[in-house]
């Protein structure tokens, strides 16, 4: 039996690095198309309006708008933003008859 400890390798030392998880544009902020709204592991969060969910569960934005949490926070939504719809080709034959 050895009363000295060998110069064997030690046990410890390792850790795995973070996963980074968690919201990443919260309720109110303005987004486009293709943001990360969650990333998660498993369905912490649900997807709702204007949100698709990857195969890893992360949450991302389908059109442009500002996000919005409803059902206790634990479904999270994208409302689109008003755009500016163009002319219609009526309206410009007779802006430009005028």
């Amino acid at each position: 039996m050895a009363h000295k400890k060998g110069a064997g390798s030690s046990r410890n030392g390792r850790d795995s690095n973070a996963q980074r998880l968690g919201v990443k544009k919260f309720g109110g902020e303005y987004v486009i198309p293709g943001n990360i709204l969650i990333r998660q592991c498993g369905t912490k969060w649900h997807p709702g309006k204007n949100v698709g969910m990857g195969r890893d569960y992360t949450l991302y934005t389908l059109v442009e708008g500002n996000v919005y949490f409803d059902r206790n926070g634990r479904r999270i939504n994208v409302k689109p933003v008003e755009t500016t719809a163009a002319p219609s080709a009526e309206a410009v034959a007779a802006a430009e008859s005028n």
